[in-house]
């Protein structure tokens, strides 16, 4: 199916604009599991956690939720899976976060999680949770991420995801990891990369039976591409990819 026909889709959706406040019916930390309509197979659910610096909300609610809801869009356009059209924001010390098998997580370099959230994602992780991680980028971020991934799940190294693995031909085949730039720098053409993150990595968590528990997307930022879709001078290269890689991830990560 092709891609390209999402932006017109997508440029029908009003869901604000740059320099708008986006409408945020789930402004609390967690949503209320049980007041979602039951029954559907997915529910694109965000990592709420505690984060360091100038956020208001904390940097887990960058690109939120209009990334969210747009993806959504594309998801279900390209796949025909039936998804919960909105947001699922849930904080990572919710007991809650065990009933969807799918989270994902931004801006981890400013991530400074609680004991209790470390736990809880540790728990879910361990117990067949899966976690993508987007949108941070250079060495001191990694570093931070790193940091907080060690006391998370610090019996399991953090390496690259190699190049013939079962996710990267889920249902697109991905033959090259594309850098994503933010909004801004591809609607205009700059650089692609952010401080010294030069070079886009996927790299993973793998548990004992090398089931794949965390996948971490290094120096790109898919969720600006899923946001900005529709974006007739966002080039569509990017959002492409990050719509590929996204489908990809969601089905591998409900199907195993």
């Amino acid at each position: 199916m092709r891609l390209s026909s999402l932006v017109p889709l997508l440029a029908l959706i009003t869901l604000g604009g740059e320099g708008q406040e986006v409408p945020n019916p789930t402004a609390q930390r967690s949503v209320n599991a049980e007041v979602l309509p039951q029954g559907r197979a997915f529910y694109f659910t965000r990592a709420v956690y505690t984060s360091y610096g100038r956020w208001g909300r904390g940097s887990w609610s960058v690109d939120f939720p209009k990334a969210d809801r747009q993806f959504l869009i594309g998801l279900q356009h390209l796949t025909g899976i039936d998804a919960y059209e909105l947001e699922n924001p849930i904080s990572l010390d919710d007991p809650a976060l065990r009933r969807f098998p799918f989270v994902y997580a931004v801006e981890v370099g400013r991530m400074a999680l609680t004991d209790a959230e470390a736990e809880g994602l540790r728990s879910y992780l361990l117990a067949g949770g899966f976690m993508i991680v987007d949108d941070f980028w250079g060495s001191r971020e990694w570093e931070n991420f790193e940091w907080e991934m060690r006391r998370v799940l610090p019996e399991y190294p953090i390496v690259e995801l190699p190049s013939d693995h079962p996710l990267l031909d889920t249902f697109y085949r991905i033959d090259e990891i594309l850098q994503v730039p933010n909004h801004r720098q591809g609607r205009w053409g700059g650089p692609t990369w952010e401080r010294d993150g030069y070079e886009p990595h996927l790299r993973a968590i793998f548990d004992d039976a090398d089931r794949l528990m965390v996948l971490i997307s290094w120096n790109s930022d898919l969720g600006d591409a899923w946001e900005w879709a529709e974006d007739p001078f966002y080039p569509l290269p990017f959002s492409n990819y990050a719509y590929r890689l996204g489908v990809n991830v969601v089905l591998y990560g409900m199907s195993r």
